[in-house]
């Protein structure tokens, strides 16, 4: 079967084309509707599950009001998410909804059963590991990925897995933490939304907003994709819900929220419609 081919949505092949390949559905589609075949609730329910990058309303929630210049493929896919997602999904923050600033992967797997029982996600985004880079090791952090993963698809909630972005002072780990989570993804045939990768790609000298070069501006205001902090994602104001080719360079949250948007709306195409 192919390999996946999401808008930079990756397991075995980095930096995939936007569009599915001709030869066939990407390897996670059979196996991610066995998982929703065990699923029992209501249609629609997503869950996201994170640190402060996902509990952040300039993930995900603001792509419900703002959303200009965007490409063909991420129209076509907010269509689609609109029109199946139940729409209190777009917002969903906080430690009662499975994220939280701060939290890691242990934290995820304490809390995730209430989750799973609370929320019963139809389909979930996962993503942790910025704050694992603080001192767990990769081992660990792998691992407890893992377990975190597992108990969602045996729930029956499709996993679309994302990996962390790169972070000031900690490249090497965050990109040891990344390789670590397309494993995971590999091995439990889940699409992933491989939004280190992205990054890199996109900025490969200049993503870090900690950089010399960018001292002149404040917090998320960096004109490249990782604020002045070097951990959370830029959201300059220029760019804020702008989703053309320059934005999508320059907003690390604008990123995000296209990878996010684009891979979920495949799962609703291959897996949950279905």
């Amino acid at each position: 079967m192919a390999a996946v081919v999401l808008a930079a949505v990756m397991l075995a092949t980095p930096l995939a084309p936007p569009a599915l390949a001709d030869d066939g559905p990407p390897d996670w589609v059979e196996p991610m509707r066995a998982v929703h075949a065990r699923f029992a609730g209501q249609q629609g329910t997503f869950a996201q599950l994170g640190d402060s990058i996902t509990e952040s309303r300039a993930f995900w929630t603001s792509l419900r009001w703002t959303h200009s210049d965007m490409p063909p493929e991420m129209d076509r896919d907010l269509g689609l998410v609109t029109g199946y997602m139940r729409e209190e999904c777009w917002d969903g923050k906080g430690p009662e909804n499975g994220n939280q600033g701060g939290q890691t992967v242990a934290w995820a797997l304490a809390n995730v059963s209430g989750w799973l029982e609370t929320l019963n996600p139809e389909a979930a985004i996962v993503m942790f590991g910025t704050n694992d880079l603080n001192g767990v090791s990769l081992e660990d952090y792998e691992g407890g990925l893992r377990d975190l993963v597992s108990k969602c698809l045996d729930h029956g909630t499709v996993v679309v897995l994302s990996t962390i972005p790169p972070r000031h002072g900690f490249e090497e780990q965050s990109t040891a933490f990344a390789e670590a989570a397309r494993r995971v993804a590999r091995d439990l045939d889940v699409p992933l939304t491989d939004f280190h990768a992205d990054i890199l790609r996109r900025r490969p000298t200049d993503w870090d907003g900690a950089l010399d070069q960018f001292r002149e501006y404040e917090g998320y205001e960096v004109p490249t994709l990782i604020s002045r902090d070097g951990v959370h994602p830029s959201n300059p104001a220029r760019y804020s819900g702008v989703y053309s080719a320059e934005a999508l360079d320059r907003n690390g949250f604008s990123l995000r929220n296209y990878l996010a948007l684009t891979a979920y709306g495949a799962v609703i195409r291959e897996v949950l419609a279905e």
